[in-house]
């Protein structure tokens, strides 16, 4: 070691000498010119001999120390870690002797890997599921982040089940403008709907259990369930929603098993149909009777344009087996990925240590503002206009696809949501979606919410996010395509 000299070791003037100097020694290391149990000099004469300061040595030498680089011995010195990999053949890479593959992976990923990759692509004029963020109180969202982004407490942790101002809040506006019957003990604040049904999955459901879904329906239920390996029975819809007829009668195989069904009985997703209250206390009972739990998703029912919404499932009887949902991403923006469940009370702690083992808390300062936001009003003012601008939006667009392609396609028309359904007979609408979407705008094809061989082709286009110009082209554009894919 005595002959090793560090004087070889050159700097540029552009970098940091002590990134540079701990990048030396790391690759003198790895390249065996360093070896294990090689004594380096002490701090003052290495720095000597490289001419920096001594404070970058010792800090260097210390980083390495607790990267398990180095170890060092009191009254002897700095030495090279004794038990460094052996064939080493650069930096972060080490040559094992005996490759081998990848331990398995579960048969859930392995059933993951066989599927396309989903992903929220760029937002497009007509992508479903999207408000007018433009219309959006921007200003009075960010005085009230402002005032509470100073605020310690916000910093810390909470509890899992969610912001308690939050839940009161929220207990109050479900009680008065959806009939829900809760305490803010009943409510679980989650990240966004996606996990609010997962959390009904992991509680509700053991691996094997049968679970009812509306076909077609929302796909992020059905990959919630599928993720507990659950067994998905296709619900065949009717005109209002699902087909009650044909669950109560027994003509849906295996429905008499089902642990627990997804419905969206409030704006059927994505059809539209809106379930009558004489159904709704149908399908109550038959839940009852059949002892099967009902995860109701209520995700847009602010949004009824010629009506008021009819009552949540949930609030329609004293004791119902209902687990009520719902979520901020279409009544304020997608990005918050703040939801909620209103669960009974007995199934709250269950559900909150649910919650602590998929993910832990909710973020504390978004909930905070989102809990002033619905106290001083805004929330409920922002509704009505956001009611108002989105029936002006609807009409807007039922009247373009009446004037334009009333010959090619049938709207599925209810007064009532984001988007708007259209059903196009002999086209292939995947492929309608791709050139609508290389034409600049966005769409789901309502194939893809079939469980198994879709019955039905067309488009799902979302208006929520759409000027009337932007409507107009695409319309125009639309039809286009249709008449080129006919």
């Amino acid at each position: 070691m005595e002959a090793l000299s560090f004087s070889s070791l050159e700097f540029k003037t552009d970098k940091p000498l002590q990134a540079q100097l701990q990048q030396h020694l790391t690759d003198w290391i790895y390249s065996g010119r360093l070896a294990a149990g090689t004594q380096l000099p002490a701090s003052r004469r290495l720095a000597l001999e490289l001419g920096i300061s001594r404070n970058t040595v010792t800090t260097v030498l210390e980083q390495l120390r607790s990267e398990g680089f180095l170890e060092s011995f009191p009254g002897k010195g700095v030495f090279v870690s004794s038990d460094l990999p052996k064939d080493v053949a650069g930096l972060s890479q080490v040559r094992w002797k005996n490759k081998v593959a990848l331990p398995a992976l579960s048969d859930f990923a392995r059933a993951l890997n066989k599927t396309p990759l989903s992903e929220h692509s760029q937002i497009l004029p007509f992508t479903p599921g999207m408000p007018d963020i433009s219309a959006f109180p921007q200003k009075i969202w960010l005085q009230i982040q402002r005032r509470h982004q100073d605020r310690r407490p916000l910093m810390g942790y909470h509890g899992n089940q969610g912001y308690k101002p939050l839940r009161e809040s929220l207990s109050e506006y479900l009680r008065l403008s959806r009939g829900v019957r809760c305490k803010p003990e009943q409510i679980i604040i989650t990240q966004g709907a996606q996990q609010a049904i997962s959390l009904c999955a992991q509680v509700l459901l053991n691996e094997g259990d049968s679970v009812l879904v509306e076909n077609p329906g929302y796909m992020g239920a059905r990959k919630a369930f599928q993720a507990r390996r659950a067994k998905l029975i296709s619900c065949p819809l009717g005109e209002n929603g699902i087909d009650l007829d044909s669950l109560c009668d027994g003509m849906i195989k295996g429905s008499d098993k089902a642990k627990l069904m997804y419905v969206t009985p409030t704006h059927q997703y994505p059809l539209g149909g809106i379930l009558p209250a004489a159904q709704r206390l149908k399908l109550l009972d038959w839940a009852a009777k059949k002892n099967t739990w009902l995860i109701e998703d209520d995700y847009d029912s602010e949004f009824h344009f010629y009506h008021k919404p009819i009552a949540s499932l949930q609030g329609m009887a004293e004791q119902t087996p209902v687990i009520y949902m719902g979520s901020f991403s279409k009544t304020l923006f997608p990005a918050l990925r703040l939801g909620y469940l209103v669960v009974p009370e007995e199934l709250t702690k269950v559900f909150v240590k649910a919650k602590s083992f998929m993910g832990g808390e909710s973020p504390m300062l978004t909930q905070a503002v989102v809990a002033d936001f619905i106290n001083e009003g805004h929330f409920i003012r922002h509704l009505r206009r956001m009611r108002l601008l989105y029936q002006d939006k609807w009409q807007h667009l039922s009247t373009l696809l009446n004037d334009e392609l009333s010959d090619y396609v049938k709207p599925i028309a209810q007064s009532a949501g984001m988007h708007l359904a259209i059903e196009i007979p002999n086209i292939n609408d995947e492929i309608l979606k791709q050139n609508f979407k290389e034409a600049g705008y966005g769409s789901s094809s309502l194939s893809s919410y079939f469980i198994d061989k879709p019955t039905m082709s067309g488009l799902a286009l979302g208006f929520a996010n759409t000027t009337d110009e932007q409507q107009e082209k695409g319309i125009r554009t639309l039809k286009l395509l249709i008449t080129k894919g006919l």
